[in-house]
């Protein structure tokens, strides 16, 4: 078993695939060995997004507080607390902070066979 502390792994950085506004990101499982799932936390800043990028496994968005709009392809969705975004592998997705607060979210994936 291994235990992370979320504040240990805090970090202030642009968003990823575009570096369209700052975030704070929350790699959890970055630092634990042989693992085989990434789990992330995430808050974009008012005005950020996470820019499209193709995905080569099925991910999940997960929004635990503020408001925002997840893309796949050529849907939109407008996302909130409480909701999730199943996004599957192959497809071209993001998602954008929406509204007045940050958008707070979980993010996981599958990682590659190692």
């Amino acid at each position: 078993m291994i235990i992370i502390v979320e504040e240990d792994m805090r970090r202030e950085e642009a968003t990823p695939h575009g570096k369209i506004g700052m975030s704070t990101a929350f790699r959890l499982t970055a630092e634990i060995p042989n693992r085989t799932l990434e789990f992330r936390k995430r808050i974009l800043h008012p005005g950020s997004a996470i820019g499209a990028h193709l995905i080569d496994h099925d991910e999940v968005y997960y929004v635990i507080s503020g408001e925002g709009e997840v893309f796949s392809n050529e849907q939109a969705q407008s996302l909130g607390p409480g909701m999730m975004a199943y996004l599957y592998r192959g497809d071209a997705v993001g998602i954008r902070q929406i509204g007045d607060t940050p958008l707070e979210m979980i993010i996981s994936y599958p990682l590659a066979n190692r």
